[in-house]
């Protein structure tokens, strides 16, 4: 920073450091005068004298490293209090210190070492506080353009909050609801607690409130869900302030006001992954990623920059996909070494090259076709792209000795209705089969259910439906699926790698599965707007390959809790290792001339449960076993 830009910050932090030492010389120098004026004697307080001088140069020594000036009036609080009651203590400390080497504390009335602390933190102290209140209620007088805002909850996420709100100055607390008994008719901030939280549409009226806001972080799913009916009830605009993971990873600031996302009314509760295993295991390592540019390889490489890889490897098709990733990975991790391969990793020069100049210690293999209806039409790229390009990463894996390969699986895999689940299952054996306990490359398969916001979820797909103004298409009023966010399916595929045996298949805990139909409903109130009333939603049936429940593990698959209690491991199915690359070898010929009747041959010879047909509305064929719920 250049002498001209730091000069305006450096003017009224010199002017802050001469008003304190100014009202000490002040407060020392007016405590001699009313010491000699109650002995009727006569102090000529405006001398300039030696022991003026020590005072000053030892209590400004002290202001310093106190830190007193690292604070900011205009946010003045408790914490700039105490410190200025450390800074007058401690200085009285070393002016007496220093005065008695100089004179031994000569014709110093003792009174005034008493009383100098005390009235020095009280002339300090004042202008802060004053300052500060002048700002607020200059905020406050300018409410021309300021919205109304009824806060609902009455703790320190709101108390935060109001703080915040009061500094932005576009809106204004009028008031607070919460449940809690012993709050009602208290006060916080100045403003009353008006009754409790299903009272918000009458009191919002009652005090012209334009908007409210959920300040009440602590709330699980049901809650939220209960708040939200309450807001929807009440026919104002809402929003919720950040959870706190947002605004440490950069992605909400404190005090801004957000929209309530999907994912905080999802019955889940929030999964804290083990980041001293994470970052134990990943510290100084390359990793590459396959599929980079996608939804899960994407965040999969910012949580491997964040959490110590040295050096990451991206690896994908799309030129878009791989600038995009690539540029936000050098702007964000200037420090982690990024290297970006364009290429297809189902071609073996391609992955051999990425291998040969980075040799990572682990990959992460999430490149995958994963749509259901349209991979029923294209069964020669799913079986090319998540069979046998699977197949060709885990062999060059093992030949360049990496030390970690993980695949990104599904849950469609287990009892496979479509071509998706079918070849990701197989994806699967060849992990299985490719592992060599003893020294060698260590896989490990990820199992998990649906993204929310992923491409081409389903997600995106009613939010657009809604800004057009509906219909809302669901397959059917029964269906159900397991959700989980991006962040938290890639931190716990983190966590599975980190931590993961050989051979291994972890699957993730999801929660309950979740309704479609609910889940279209609560976007449609998320937007503002009544299912039924303002967006129509309607049922088109199931298409070909589709379940109306999914599950998470085979029913002869017996798993066994980990390390984490939101992953379970389960046991390794048998697989005809023989029969299984056999297979593969028929599939590579068969892809070479198109010849997709010998690739459904192969499918069904590998995986005996995998038999695709269109599957009516009422139908329910799956098997669910549910994850088993940890003991409280």
């Amino acid at each position: 920073m250049n002498a001209r830009s730091s000069l305006p910050l450096s003017l009224p932090r010199a002017a802050i450091v001469f008003h304190d030492l100014f009202m000490a010389a002040l407060c020392w120098q007016a405590l001699h005068a009313l010491r000699y004026a109650a002995r009727s004697e006569v102090y000529d307080w405006t001398q300039l004298t030696p022991t003026l001088g020590i005072v000053l140069a030892a209590q400004g020594l002290v202001f310093w490293r106190v830190g007193l000036y690292r604070g900011v009036w205009r946010f003045a609080s408790v914490p700039d209090i105490w410190n200025i009651i450390k800074a007058a203590g401690f200085g009285v400390v070393a002016i007496t210190l220093c005065l008695t080497v100089y004179n031994r504390l000569e014709n110093l009335p003792r009174a005034v070492l008493v009383l100098y602390p005390i009235a020095l933190a009280v002339m300090l102290g004042m202008p802060r506080l004053l300052y500060r209140v002048w700002k607020d209620y200059h905020l406050s007088r300018s409410t021309a353009t300021q919205q109304r805002v009824l806060i609902l909850g009455a703790g320190q996420a709101a108390e935060a909050l109001v703080r915040d709100l009061r500094r932005s100055g576009a809106y204004q607390p009028v008031g607070f609801l919460d449940d809690a008994p012993h709050l009602q008719g208290s006060y916080l901030h100045g403003m009353p607690v008006l009754g409790r939280l299903d009272e918000a549409a009458m009191v919002a009226k009652e005090v012209a409130a334009g908007m409210l806001v959920i300040a009440i972080p602590s709330l699980d799913a049901a809650g939220m869900q209960r708040v939200l009916g309450i807001c929807e009830h009440s026919g104002l605009p809402f929003r919720t302030v950040p959870r706190l993971t947002d605004v440490l990873e950069g992605k909400a600031m404190p005090g801004e006001l957000k929209e309530v996302a999907i994912e905080d009314l999802l019955n889940r509760k929030p999964v804290t992954p083990d980041w001293a295993m994470i970052r134990g295991w990943l510290d100084g390592r390359t990793v590459m990623v396959t599929g980079a540019g996608g939804s899960i390889g994407s965040e999969l490489c910012r949580q491997c920059a964040r959490h110590g890889a040295r050096k990451i490897v991206l690896l994908e098709i799309s030129e878009l996909a791989l600038l995009t990733i690539h540029g936000e990975l050098q702007r964000a991790f200037p420090e982690v070494e990024v290297e970006a391969v364009l290429g297809d990793c189902g071609d073996p020069a391609v992955t051999r090259h990425a291998l040969a100049r980075a040799t990572p210690d682990a990959v992460f293999h999430a490149a995958a076709y994963k749509q259901v209806p349209l991979l029923e039409s294209q069964l020669r790229e799913a079986v090319r792209n998540n069979v046998l390009a699977t197949h060709t990463v885990a062999e060059l894996c093992r030949e360049y000795k990496v030390g970690t390969f993980v695949l990104i699986s599904t849950d469609k895999a287990v009892d496979p209705a479509n071509v998706l689940g079918a070849s990701k299952r197989i994806a699967e054996m060849i992990a299985q089969s490719l592992d060599e306990r003893v020294e060698g490359t260590r896989y490990v398969t990820v199992r998990f259910g649906n993204v929310l916001d992923s491409a081409g979820s389903v997600v995106p797909l009613f939010r657009e439906q809604i800004r057009r103004g509906g219909p809302v298409t669901v397959t059917d009023p029964e269906v159900t699926r397991y959700f989980m966010t991006i962040p938290e399916a890639c931190q716990l595929i983190m966590q599975a790698a980190a931590s993961g045996s050989h051979a291994a298949i972890y699957t993730l805990d999801m929660g309950d599965p979740v309704p479609i139909r609910l889940l279209a409903e609560q976007m449609i109130r998320l937007a503002g707007k009544q299912p039924g009333r303002d967006v129509d939603i309607v049922y088109t049936g199931l298409r070909p390959g589709e379940k109306l429940h999914e599950t998470l593990f085979y029913s002869d698959e017996h798993y066994r809790p980990t390390s984490h209690p939101k992953i379970l491991e389960a046991g390794a199915r048998n697989c005809p290792v023989d029969l299984l690359f056999q297979e593969v070898d028929h599939m590579r010929a068969a892809v070479s001339r198109y010849d997709e009747n010998a690739l459904r041959q192969a499918l069904q010879m590998l995986v005996p449960e995998f038999a695709p047909r269109p599957v009516a509305p009422q139908e329910n064929t799956a098997t669910v076993v549910p994850f088993p719920r940890a003991r409280q």
